[in-house]
């Protein structure tokens, strides 16, 4: 799109990608439908008042570009997809678009000329349907970005929604359902995204995901058979694995234990043992004292087999001090200090 200002200059060539859904071959094909989980925010998305401008915030790979396209698709209106780099070339005097904004702070507090953010200062203003002589950039501003959706991490409800969306497409012989689930405690703390990352041979044989190997490669690095391990190492190994599956078996307050392994892997762990952990805000002091003792079991478990102890819990031992720490510092949970916390405020 070629375009002149009021003074005549050249500007640079803009191509915009405006997707029109009335023109034949431009409708989107996303859908609310098609997005899975994300709930709240589709909810969100349906409320009777229309907002200026949404600004969906949260942490990469969650579908805040998905659910924008499944927005355009729904509304039946044009949509201007644009990254934060292109405002620059942007001007004003069109008809009212919906533009989607992917990432618009990734530069704004860059080194550049500033002309990036005079231009995104101008559309800002516009939206507000009224001159401004403010000369900053307010993008949570009422008036502006004045509906604020927070797209999290998905559930464990959510991921297996998605999985179920994806071992729809594949040939298998069961029911997506019977897969997803375990999928879905597989993957605790990943994106939507996650399945994007997968090859296709890893999701045509769906078994090869459930016996972890996509997940452990995200995980834990993949395995490193070329580091060999005298017997030595590899029996101490093995203990201290043993000693960590022993402890939470034992306990009450642990998580579920997924997979053991003894085999290197290219994280440059010699071993681990693989949890899924209760997608849980709220811990008890019972509970996070018996997650420390599962960390400790494999440090345990080489001082009784072997009477001497290896380098090998450095992990386990930074997890354990963190978790004091928090729990002195910051929850209150000392029986000396009670209800102090300590820190910077």
């Amino acid at each position: 799109m070629n375009r002149r200002g009021n003074s005549g200059s050249s500007l640079t060539k803009t191509k915009l990608n405006i997707i029109d859904p009335h023109s034949k071959g431009g409708r989107l094909k996303i859908k609310f439908k098609d997005v899975a989980g994300l709930h709240e925010a589709k909810i969100e998305k349906l409320g009777a008042k229309l907002p200026k401008g949404a600004l969906l915030t949260g942490p990469p790979g969650c579908g805040k570009t998905l659910l924008a396209k499944a927005l355009a698709a729904e509304s039946s209106a044009p949509f201007i997809s644009m990254n934060g780099t292109e405002f620059v070339e942007m001007i004003g005097g069109e008809n009212s678009f919906g533009i989607f904004d992917d990432e618009i702070y990734d530069n704004r507090f860059g080194s550049g000329s500033g002309e990036e953010e005079q231009t995104l200062n101008q559309l800002l203003v516009e939206m507000d349907g009224m001159d401004s002589a403010q000369g900053i950039i307010a993008l949570l501003r009422p008036g502006r970005f004045d509906r604020h959706i927070t797209i999290d991490l998905p559930t464990v409800l959510e991921r297996k929604e998605i999985f179920e969306l994806y071992l729809k497409r594949i040939k298998l012989d069961h029911k997506p359902a019977y897969y997803s689930r375990r999928l879905a405690q597989m993957t605790p703390g990943f994106s939507g995204w996650f399945p994007f990352t997968l090859s296709g041979a890893d999701i045509a044989n769906v078994h090869s995901i459930i016996h972890d190997y996509p997940c452990l490669l995200l995980c834990k690095g993949a395995e490193k058979r070329s580091r060999t391990l005298i017997e030595e190492e590899r029996e101490i190994v093995a203990y201290h694995e043993s000693g960590h599956v022993l402890v939470g078996w034992l306990l009450e307050h642990t998580d579920a234990l997924l997979k053991v392994s003894i085999i290197p892997r290219t994280s440059a762990a010699l071993g681990f043992a693989q949890i899924s952990p209760r997608e849980r805000k709220l811990f008890t002091k019972e509970e996070l004292f018996d997650r420390m003792c599962m960390s400790l079991g494999g440090r345990a478990a080489e001082s009784v087999v072997f009477n001497r102890i290896t380098t090998g819990a450095q992990d386990d031992l930074e997890k354990v001090t963190k978790s004091a720490y928090a729990q002195v510092k910051m929850y209150g949970m000392s029986e000396r200090i009670e209800y102090l916390i300590l820190g910077t405020f």
